[in-house]
């Protein structure tokens, strides 16, 4: 066997369809496009999403609800679970390290204290964020709200 002896297997290579070359050719006329409308034109692209003249699929759903790219979601803790967080662990510090290894909170998390519940003794709390209440209640036992950054 020889480079110059070398063929393709037979069936493998198929003729290229040559069309709109005259009647005698079997596809001439409308040159396998069928009779006229869009399609049969030179130049034709079908728009995305057009579903012929219906109205489209995402027009007909109703729109719903914004999502603004620079709101915050924050997990939110109670005072009465910061509470009982301090009980349980019998601690006055609380820190975004220690809800971390607790379990209370997962990495990357932004933490809110929210004013829901008392607290009975002087806590030191540190917090992406306070509510006005939460920060009154803990100041107001001798604690300290601190902003974490």
């Amino acid at each position: 066997m020889e480079l110059h002896n070398l063929k393709p297997v037979k069936g493998s290579v198929k003729k290229k369809k040559r069309i709109a070359r005259g009647e005698g050719s079997g596809r001439g006329g409308t040159s396998t496009r069928g009779h006229k409308g869009a399609k049969s034109r030179s130049g034709y692209k079908e728009k995305r999403n057009f579903e012929g003249g219906q109205m489209p699929l995402q027009m007909r759903l109703p729109k719903r609800g914004f999502k603004s790219p620079n709101r915050k979601e924050y997990s939110t803790l109670n005072l009465f679970q910061v509470q009982a967080i301090a009980e349980k662990y019998n601690i006055t510090d609380i820190d975004l390290p220690f809800l971390k290894e607790k379990g209370y909170i997962q990495k990357g998390e932004l933490v809110k204290i929210l004013g829901n519940g008392e607290i009975t003794n002087s806590l030191n709390i540190e917090a992406h964020a306070f509510s006005k209440s939460a920060k009154e209640a803990i100041e107001g036992k001798g604690g300290s709200a601190k902003i974490f950054e």
